[in-house]
């Protein structure tokens, strides 16, 4: 269903060629397009704060099966309240009557709320900045471009573009991609102008049609950008892009990138990624109050040597 938008597969790969950030923070820099969020972004995002209200971005983490968990999280009570309600005055020898939780999980793929940082994604061996991906290895994961380097949190203008409500629809279809025109005109028929550093947040209505009708097999198909929006994220110095989806169209289109959004995104531009929100209740919010910029802040596990973080987004009005 994907259209090319005139790429082909040469033209696809000069765009990582274009369109890279390699060396504009220093050779050695990690933290990719966070660079772009100074502390004025931070302030003029504290300044769109008008009555308080927070959403949550995110989707709930429950074990529940389905074809498009991969790897369904683990939930399960170490300890739990059901002796104590039986049993009040007993003591246990830790002291201490309470409920305990274990927790283990897959954030990455396409159920999951989460962050990618810039060493999970490689292209041709390599990652952002021309790190080798020898560098992420099994006994000690992501010795460079962990997570690690986003722990004081993201936190800046948030821009909605709401794709569906723009069309008149309530979602858009599997494998349905978004052009660059139309994202220009979304941001210009909500009024928007970006500006460097801001998050920009993609509606597709994906998880709002999951909730409706049920999962799919997501790599079966899935809306999202075109690769051609990357010279749109370049120009307007994107910070942090998110999705209701994994950001990228499925199928993309193309035999040399399967998800170019994350392999030029990440790899060439260093551009962090938020997949997998749900951005239901957020577009209600912007709809009702004729607004579509926010306060939007992430604040991911500080998880060493980490290639991500599961989260919880927040859009302040």
């Amino acid at each position: 269903m994907a259209t090319s938008f005139g790429l082909d597969e040469i033209s696809i790969e000069r765009l990582f060629e274009s369109l890279t950030n390699w060396g504009r923070w220093g050779e050695h820099d990690e933290k990719g397009t966070l660079n772009l969020i100074s502390a004025r972004n931070v302030l003029g995002a504290v300044a769109l704060v008008a009555d308080g209200t927070t959403i949550s971005l995110s989707r709930t983490i429950s074990d529940e099966p389905g074809p498009d968990v991969l790897d369904p999280p683990i939930h399960h009570m170490l300890n739990s309240g059901e002796h104590f309600a039986l049993h009040p005055e007993s003591v246990p020898d830790i002291g201490l009557q309470l409920s305990r939780d274990f927790l283990g999980w897959t954030f990455h793929g396409l159920y999951m709320t989460h962050l990618d940082a810039l060493s999970h994604v490689f292209f041709k061996g390599q990652m952002y900045n021309g790190k080798s991906s020898q560098l992420v290895t099994t006994h000690q994961g992501a010795t460079v471009c962990s997570v690690e380097v986003a722990a004081t949190g993201i936190t800046t203008r948030g821009l909605l573009a709401d794709i569906p409500r723009y069309r008149g629809v309530r979602w858009l279809e599997n494998g349905e991609p978004v052009g660059p025109e139309e994202l220009e005109a979304v941001l210009e028929s909500q009024g928007l102008v970006p500006r460097s550093g801001d998050a920009l947040i993609v509606r597709t209505g994906y998880w709002g049609r999951r909730e409706a009708e049920g999962p799919s097999a997501g790599f079966d198909g899935l809306p999202g950008l075109h690769a051609a929006c990357l010279p749109l994220l370049r120009k307007w110095d994107i910070s942090l892009l998110a999705s209701d989806a994994v950001n990228d169209v499925l199928p993309s289109g193309f035999d040399v990138m399967r998800m170019p959004i994350h392999e030029i995104g990440q790899v060439s531009m260093g551009l962090w990624l938020q997949d997998n929100c749900d951005l239901e209740q957020l577009s209600e919010a912007c709809l009702s109050r004729k607004r579509y910029e926010f306060m939007f802040s992430i604040s991911p596990m500080r998880i060493h040597n980490g290639t991500g973080s599961p989260t919880n987004p927040i859009a302040i009005f």
